[in-house]
């Protein structure tokens, strides 16, 4: 909690009427030609700013002028590629840029890179941010490993940490993490998966458990939400467990290990796909199998363009829509808060991740996620712009949109 002190005149009289005049006299006989140094002065308080604050149009980050306009040192920002989800560039990279030019930050203040999957890539960004003078560091990590290497340098060299979307096992002692709730994201791909199952009448469910790459800590959240509401149904016999075999974010290796486990099991009628490109492969699969629309259940998070449109034909439950303008603007505004030199507030890091390898539990701001499927997208993703109606509802499923009040 900060403290704040007031400091109350008294007896204001002539002593302290002579010592101004002297100041004033003293201060325009000799000019200075040396620029204010920063922090002296009065200086911006930290604004009661929690993890519900932010909102569609990113008017919460003007709160944080105060703090920009006194803070040091380049903000660096760390982005992990392209390929395993579109939402790096599409969302994460514009809506980050605008948070920190909401918060009054310059264009020299902050710095966004991409990695393009390539760890050894990162590590030479980050490093370059560092040598450029970053006061912080948000890191969204390809692995553990690199990122614990980067967060290890950056920390050693007095550089605060920010773990990105994905928790570093392993990471540096005082970061903070920012993410949505990821075994909350779980439960709603499980839960989705349940009520698919029911919607289309699948008889005798027999499922599929596909994970994210077993690397990525989110992935591990993720399968703790949806295995803990799956498994009283598989305990009660309700549902049968075919398999879960290892996991992956390239969708192409998604689609390589599903045919050959479809293959192995012919009687796969269901599967627990991670995330929206995993299942937009297994779908380009089941189709190739000539398999109709509403019958074989997937699942999926990000909210993508391609999951959106296989929920509209069919072929997807529904998909986690984590509003990403929301952890944009909680990874700013913890980055300004420790640009500034300030502790972050309790009501910003409302949460608690427990990092395994570091033994510790990271402070964390915890995002709330949506599931979206058709009776809700016109209300969820349209309405927040996440996508254009124009990109959604090409020929294809220019019906569907009508019927889910897609205008």
């Amino acid at each position: 909690m900060l403290k704040r002190t007031q400091n109350t005149a008294r007896g204001i009289g002539t002593t302290f009427v002579a010592a101004l005049t002297i100041a004033v006299l003293g201060a325009c006989s000799t000019p200075s030609t040396s620029p204010t140094p920063s922090g002296t002065g009065s200086e911006a308080p930290v604004p009661a700013i929690g993890a519900n604050s932010f909102t569609a149009d990113f008017s919460a980050m003007a709160q944080l002028k105060g703090l920009a306009s006194q803070g040091k040192g380049l903000i660096g920002v760390l982005l992990p590629d392209t390929t395993t989800s579109a939402r790096y560039v599409t969302f994460d990279a514009p809506y980050l840029k605008k948070a920190f030019e909401a918060a009054g930050l310059g264009s020299t203040q902050f710095k966004i890179d991409n990695a393009q999957g390539s760890a050894s890539t990162m590590q030479t960004q980050a490093e370059a941010d560092i040598t450029a003078g970053a006061s912080v560091l948000l890191v969204d990590a390809l692995d553990s490993g690199s990122g614990a290497a980067i967060e290890a340098d950056a920390t050693a060299r007095g550089v605060k940490v920010i773990d990105y979307d994905r928790l570093v096992k392993g990471g540096a002692k005082d970061r903070v993490y920012v993410s949505f709730d990821n075994v909350k994201v779980g439960q709603l791909i499980g839960e989705g998966e349940v009520s698919c199952i029911a919607d289309w009448k699948v008889s005798k469910p027999n499922i599929l458990i596909m994970n994210g790459d077993p690397t990525d800590n989110n992935a591990k959240l993720f399968a703790e939400g949806y295995n803990g509401v799956l498994k009283r149904h598989f305990d009660s016999k309700e549902y049968v467990k075919v398999g879960e075999p290892a996991g992956t974010w390239t969708p192409s290796v998604a689609q390589t290990t599903f045919a050959q486990q479809y293959t192995a099991h012919p009687n796969i009628n269901a599967v627990v796909t991670p995330n929206d490109d995993n299942a937009n492969a297994v779908i380009a699969y089941l189709q190739s199998k000539k398999i109709p629309a509403k019958t074989f259940p997937t699942t999926g998070q990000d909210a993508s363009l391609s999951g959106l449109q296989n929920i509209l034909k069919g072929y997807q439950c529904g998909t986690v829509y984590k509003p990403i303008y929301f952890e944009a603007q909680a990874a700013a505004a913890v980055a300004i808060i420790m640009r500034s030199g300030n502790e972050v507030p309790a009501a910003l890091v409302n949460g608690k991740t427990t990092d395994d390898t570091a033994k510790t539990d990271v402070g964390s701001v915890l995002l709330t996620p949506l599931w979206v499927t058709t009776k809700n997208m016109a209300d969820t993703v349209v309405k927040d712009g996440a996508v254009k109606v124009s990109d959604l509802c090409v020929s294809q499923v220019k019906e569907a949109c009508a019927a889910a009040g897609i205008k």
